[in-house]
């Protein structure tokens, strides 16, 4: 297991049960137990830390040559152990479209609740249709919310937005809502997908945990994947696999090591005097990630974050004539400018409306930048170069401005402080506020098709012992935040693997 993140961490768990089935999960960061990580507010303090890789796009045309941060998680947890915690199954919409992209309908909507009630230990309102209760993953709503959060779901309501007891129930088989959000925060302390699934199996004689060890390529005989090669404390090393390889190291690093080993375009990997071991055009292509336009209001009195500093959501259509949401919001209970847009004018204390895409039209790629593994790829994330998804953010922007300036935030809020007090948004505001919502996926994506990577087992066209798990293989990004879905991709690739391998 090559990456301890949202999926890699539920495959090792689900593999290890089997104590016949030996399992080495390898991370290139460190351990999760630090205060920065444990402590659901400080989550912001892991960005642009060792725990973070760290990645740039490169300077977008579409956003007047701006490049954004596309911070990944690095670490046991991986994003899970960084992120706002925030639980998101996706919409019904966005599985039933992956069960006919993949011609299989173990990916289908019906059969992913199945888990998703398998998985949960859910806390809030019973809801037993939609959610189970004896799971390895606790999620609850927020404790005791800010009134803040409280607001934003009143101010939806009087808009005509339908409010709901959860963002995960039927609200995702709909139009859209306003719920508080679901976080994985237990007692207090966040609750990664590490910590529900590894952590408590870390001590078994059949689960080997290897921390700040990279992954440089895959070996192979012939068209065998048959180990890996790792740097680990300085030493370059090989490690055989008994059964296969599989890569969970996320939407920027799996595309990496595919074409480090031989995978990939053939002209992208012969311009860094790559062998060709198999031509999958699709590797690193179909970049795509949630791209987000924050409006920030100024507090009347100061009102320190709760819980994780994100505690409602809100989905909703841009056009009537959708069939699912296409806008996403996340409440965030402090500050979040642009570099562009702090330029307006950035209150000591404020919220911001986390105002994106959903479902974005725009696509981008990752690209090798050299043949040494120690050097970060290219990374095109191309956001807004489709025109529908600039129409898009107009009517998101407007929506977060009418619902920050509802009545329903009059006793919290004096003013709108970003963009301000101006009538009309043009592009230009669009594209200075845009910022990443860290949900890179696509870049390995499952299917059928020539451009597809993975087939619906997510074991890779043409390539033997090699499977991909993780928010790569999903052919395009989930409506909502991705930890959740990754930990769907875990769970049916283990389920599958168990049943492949007799394990």
């Amino acid at each position: 297991m090559c990456g301890a993140g949202s999926s890699g961490s539920v495959i090792a768990r689900r593999l290890a049960e089997n104590p016949d089935c030996h399992v080495l999960l390898i991370e290139a960061g460190a351990n999760d137990d630090e205060e920065a990580v444990m402590d659901p507010a400080a989550w912001p303090t892991n960005l642009g830390s060792r725990r973070d890789w760290g990645f740039t796009a490169e300077p977008n045309p579409h956003l007047d040559g701006r490049s954004l941060s596309m911070s990944m998680g690095k670490g046991l947890g991986g994003g899970s152990s960084v992120n706002v915690m925030v639980w998101a199954r996706g919409h019904r919409s966005d599985w039933d479209y992956f069960a006919e992209k993949t011609g299989d309908a173990g990916w289908g909507h019906h059969a992913v609740l199945d888990i998703y009630r398998r998985i949960e230990n859910w806390r809030g309102v019973p809801d037993p249709q939609y959610r189970g209760t004896s799971g390895p993953v606790w999620v609850q709503p927020p404790k005791d919310p800010s009134p803040i959060a409280g607001a934003l779901l009143n101010a939806a309501e009087a808009i005509g937005i339908p409010k709901f007891d959860s963002p995960n129930g039927s609200m995702m088989e709909s139009a859209g809502g306003v719920a508080y959000s679901d976080m994985l925060v237990r007692e207090g302390r966040r609750h990664s997908l590490y910590r529900a699934y590894v952590h408590p199996w870390a001590d078994r004689p059949n689960l080997t945990i290897l921390t700040e060890t990279s992954v440089r390529r895959i070996l192979f005989d012939g068209i065998r994947a048959t180990g890996v090669e790792i740097e680990r404390s300085g030493e370059i090393l090989q490690i055989t696999a008994g059964t296969e390889v599989v890569l969970s190291t996320g939407a920027i690093n799996t595309p990496k090591l595919l074409m480090l080993s031989g995978l990939g375009d053939r002209s992208e990997l012969e311009r860094h005097g790559i062998p060709l071991l198999r031509h999958l055009p699709g590797v690193g292509q179909n970049l795509q990630d949630h791209v987000s336009f924050g409006c920030t209001w100024e507090y009347r009195e100061p009102m320190p974050p709760q819980n994780s500093g994100s505690e409602a959501t809100l989905y909703w259509k841009s056009r009537s004539d959708l069939d699912a949401p296409d806008l996403l919001f996340c409440q965030v209970e402090f500050p979040v400018p642009s570099e562009r847009t702090a330029l307006l004018g950035v209150p000591m204390h404020g919220w911001t409306m986390f105002a994106g895409l959903a479902r974005p039209h725009s696509r981008g790629q990752v690209k090798l930048r050299s043949a040494d593994p120690a050097e970060a790829p290219i990374i095109e994330a191309n956001m807004m170069s489709d025109p529908r998804d600039m129409e898009a953010a107009h009517a998101c922007v407007k929506l977060a401005r009418e619902l920050g300036n509802n009545a329903a935030f009059a006793p919290y809020v004096c003013r709108e402080a970003i963009p301000g007090d101006r009538r009309n948004i043009d592009d230009r505001f669009i594209r200075d506020a845009a910022v990443t919502y860290w949900h890179q996926c696509g870049t390995a994506r499952m299917g059928l098709d020539d451009m597809s990577v993975v087939d619906a087992s997510l074991a890779v066209h043409g390539i033997e012992r090699l499977r991909i798990a993780d928010g790569s293989c999903l052919p395009r990004v989930t409506t909502g935040n991705t930890q959740a879905p990754c930990t769907i991709i875990g769970e049916r690739a283990a389920e599958i693997m168990r049943i492949q391998h007799g394990i």
